[in-house]
């Protein structure tokens, strides 16, 4: 495989985060709906049916441009999530999505749903999409692995198996989420949530996300 070729991957991957926050921005936009920006609708997404903690909420998905833990407390005043202390354990704080959440979740599903169809009556088939899926897991398995080697060996980066792993890679596809991936972030309340930052705090044409 050539460098610009696989450059290009990574590109593309970005561009595709990109572009699907955009959409999200747009359904937005079409619903008239002011008090949420396309990034916290995305964690909205990520939360679905579930309940979990916010450490578990980060494993889930990406939320790039963007501090976890802040934005779920944005999310929290103006009524979308919902933050209880778990029965098991009262340090730690779980979150789930409210009524007005959920109802927004299942807006946005609905648009999943539309071009999801769209895919499968394109050119796209689910065997396509399937395997493009595995593809990235294990593009994401190799960085994991490479970014313990480096800082395991002070920087010396080993050789290592990609694809034997690559099954148990956590999926960041919005509402799937591996029991193992879980398990890591168990025990964790909004305090031990690392800020990530990236992409989507701001709409792709430009313009700030109204809210703040």
């Amino acid at each position: 495989m050539q460098q610009s070729s696989f450059l290009e991957v990574f590109v593309l991957a970005e561009r595709l985060h990109r572009q699907f926050l955009e959409v999200i921005q747009a359904q937005l936009d079409a619903l008239q709906i002011r008090d949420i920006n396309n990034v916290r609708a995305l964690i909205l997404l990520n939360i679905g049916d579930s309940e979990m903690t916010a450490s578990e909420l980060l494993w889930r998905g990406c939320y790039l441009g963007s501090n976890v833990s802040y934005n779920l407390k944005k999310l929290t005043e103006s009524g979308y999530v919902v933050q209880t202390r778990s029965d098991h354990d009262r340090r730690v704080i779980m979150v789930r999505n409210s009524k007005k959440g959920a109802d927004l979740c299942a807006r946005l599903q609905e648009m999943n749903d539309h071009y999801l169809d769209t895919l499968r009556d394109g050119a796209l088939s689910r065997e396509d999409i399937t395997k493009c899926s595995k593809t990235l897991r294990g593009l994401q398995q190799m960085w994991s692995r490479a970014g313990e080697a480096s800082a395991n060996l002070g920087g010396r980066i080993q050789p290592f198996d990609v694809a034997a792993d690559q099954e148990d890679a956590p999926s960041v596809i919005a509402g799937r989420f591996d029991g193992a991936d879980a398990e890591r972030g168990r025990g964790d309340g909004f305090e031990h949530v690392p800020a990530l930052h990236a992409l989507g705090a701001t709409s792709l044409n430009g313009r700030q996300s109204r809210v703040a």
